[in-house]
């Protein structure tokens, strides 16, 4: 196991590689309020075969943590990932698998910049044009009211001081064991920090996409992971991808939102079965 820094826009990057040094390189992306750790149990699995690549994004773990909505806003985020895969994997495209706001990253990324991707999977986190397409479709309807329903944090997580106050007294830790049925929450001991400077992912991207949501399709093989009990995206909303990949296959697993976490041997499986069949 390796770690480094990598520079990215205007912030450091910390980055951990792990794996078969010779094998082919799998970036896993992780979500909101997570570090690199939310993917500990995947990484173990995928070591033997793979270059496996995580990295902290900017305001979480041990990466610089800038302050306002603005330092987290698409472009610069996009800037990090690319920053990141020029200095793992120079001279090829990376395997991508995302997670929560890392799968939103990854959309956004296989839309945007796809030759730096060989294949993409996508776990409980659409993108955000999709989504903002699939919301004004369904306005009115029972799946839409459902999703809505689910949505309930993100217009948390606008209000002033509220939210941030959440994590730092670590109510919000306990508030997402509670909904998704587990003793105690898995996030890492910085999940304080994460959480109120990782709020900015949604105040920065979440309105001005669906409000004026953009074309984004891809070529870029995607598989579409799909947790049947996720508390907070709907089977319904992940499948607004389909219409937007030339090439998509979508596996539902019985899981909630944290699958990478209750079931690592299952994801691991499925990154590897759909990297290999590319």
């Amino acid at each position: 196991m390796s770690n480094k820094i990598v520079h990215g826009d205007g912030v450091d990057l910390a980055v951990q590689i792990r794996g078969a040094a010779d094998g082919p390189t799998v970036l896993l992306l992780h979500g909101y309020p997570d570090t690199h750790t939310v993917w500990d149990g995947v990484v173990e699995r995928l070591s033997d075969s793979f270059r496996v690549v995580t990295y902290d994004v900017r305001g979480a773990g041990a990466s610089s943590r800038p302050k306002g909505r603005a330092a987290y806003r698409f472009p610069l985020l996009m800037n990090d990932l690319r920053a990141v895969v020029k200095e793992v994997s120079p001279d090829g495209p990376v395997h991508l698998v995302g997670h929560d706001w890392g799968s939103i990253q990854g959309w956004e990324a296989v839309t945007t910049m796809p030759e730096l991707f060989a294949s993409y999977t996508s776990i409980s986190g659409p993108s955000l044009d999709h989504a903002g397409r699939w919301t004004r479709a369904h306005s009115g309807t029972l799946r839409g009211l459902r999703q809505m329903l689910h949505s309930w944090y993100i217009v948390f997580f606008h209000l002033p001081v509220l939210p941030i106050l959440s994590w730092r007294t670590g109510v919000a830790p306990r508030l997402v064991a509670a909904l998704e049925r587990t003793k105690t929450p898995h996030f890492s001991g910085t999940v304080a920090l994460d959480g109120a400077y990782g709020v900015n992912l949604y105040r920065a991207n979440i309105l001005p996409r669906m409000r004026h949501p953009q074309e984004r399709v891809t070529d870029v093989p995607v598989q579409l992971v799909v947790p049947e009990d996720d508390a907070f995206v709907t089977p319904a909303l992940a499948a607004s991808a389909l219409p937007f990949a030339s090439r998509i296959t979508r596996v539902s697993v019985k899981a909630g939102h944290w699958v990478p976490v209750t079931r690592p041997a299952e994801i691991a499986d499925l990154v590897a079965r759909h990297a290999a069949s590319i």
